[in-house]
């Protein structure tokens, strides 16, 4: 009887942590899972035989910390540019190129990058780097003492990164999801290093704001009723890490079947990509979730776009990502005129795994237009994900 009592508690927690889970990172609560038909064995087998045959993930650079300012160490890596001979250097007399500072999304970390990293490198000059909480960097010492994470916050820790991994230069700035709400707030927060340094800002599946009001597809009248009870039950489950840890292994079918269908928009993405994803994100302990996901509810750059009106922008959007909606990009765009926007077809919030290929090209169309690479560089067919060819958009 006490064994059926933990198991159910487990059953509920892992329900509610995967929920919550899933919903933060780019699936979303309150919907069916697919129809799963073989054995949970086999599943499990599955996973295992795919994490043993993607190479995802593996690309590593020169590593280092930079510490932000309230001590916490955060891990990056940086990708180099080949090493040319003396003579060679003279004769180009090139402008310093830019450095290429890639942010990544919540509840992922760097190697969300896997794509674009091996088709950027020995092209640019490229830094990578876990935020705070995230992959390889510390947990906020600010956060266990009781602080609350801020887009603000996130903000600094660029600034951080830039000082340590590319103290001078051009820069060209890169985010996805929470990753370009923290470029907004560092250009909020240090307008003159945007001014004096940034040269191009890619915008990938992110928002300045109005986060509040996505439904993550459900019914407006259910939304509200989550925001209802959502803090209450976020406290709940940070408190209880370890029990709803162990639940949301245990529902390992309900949580890779959520990120399926709420992270990538069609149905042909190679399963071991898929796995990625739900390794990418299951890796993101449930407190941090919980102490992360408040940020969003009150993020407000809008103003701070203007900081990038000057130099060239980027912005693209998934037309079936349900957690930074299409709008969202559009009203970027809206901010900032001059940008280049392109709205991917049949694709969903992870469009750096779902559509390498094409969010590659577009950061590379950026960077010639920045003058970091030469405008006919080719990169090759880095990273199709699709067992068929998929629209590009």
């Amino acid at each position: 009887m006490a064994e059926n009592s933990a198991a159910d508690t487990w059953r509920r927690a892992g329900w509610a942590g995967a929920a919550i889970g899933v919903l933060a990172a780019g699936a979303a609560a309150g919907v069916a899972v697919e129809r799963l038909t073989v054995g949970r064995g086999m599943r499990r087998q599955a996973r295992l035989a795919l994490d043993a045959a993607a190479p995802y993930g593996s690309l590593r650079g020169t590593e280092g910390t930079t510490r932000a300012e309230d001590g916490t160490l955060l891990h990056h890596e940086v990708d180099e540019l080949p090493e040319e001979p003396a003579k060679r250097r003279r004769l180009r007399r090139r402008p310093s190129a830019p450095t290429v500072i890639l942010c990544h999304g919540y509840c992922l970390n760097q190697d969300a990058w896997h794509f674009q990293r091996a088709a950027l490198r020995g092209l640019v000059r490229a830094v990578y780097w876990d935020q705070r909480s995230h992959g390889r960097s510390a947990r906020g010492l600010a956060q266990a003492d009781g602080e609350p994470i801020t887009i603000d916050q996130l903000g600094r820790d660029l600034k951080a990164v830039i000082d340590t991994t590319a103290p001078e230069g051009p820069l060209v700035l890169v985010g996805h999801s929470m990753g370009g709400m923290t470029i907004m707030a560092l250009a909020e927060q240090f307008p003159e290093l945007v001014r004096d340094r940034v040269v191009g800002v890619a915008f990938i599946g992110t928002s300045s704001g109005r986060l509040d009001e996505v439904t993550f597809g459900l019914p407006a009248a259910g939304m509200n009723a989550v925001r209802r009870v959502l803090p209450g039950v976020l406290k709940a489950l940070g408190s209880q890490a370890e029990l709803v840890e162990r639940g949301r292994r245990a529902t390992a079918d309900l949580f890779a079947g959520m990120i399926k269908r709420y992270s990538f928009g069609s149905r042909d993405v190679d399963p071991a990509v898929t796995r990625f994803a739900e390794r990418l994100i299951e890796a993101t302990p449930i407190d941090v979730v919980a102490e992360f996901y408040p940020a969003f509810q009150t993020h407000d750059k809008t103003a701070a776009l203007a900081h990038f009106a000057d130099v060239p922008v980027t912005v693209v959007a998934g037309d079936r990502d349900m957690i930074t909606p299409p709008e969202h990009s559009e009203a970027i765009k809206a901010a900032l005129p001059g940008a280049e926007l392109t709205i991917l077809e049949s694709t969903g919030h992870l469009m750096t795994l779902e559509r390498p290929e094409t969010v590659t090209g577009l950061l590379m169309d950026l960077l010639a237009r920045t003058g970091a690479v030469p405008a006919a560089t080719n990169v090759g067919a880095y990273g199709s994900t699709a067992r068929s060819a998929p629209p590009n958009g």
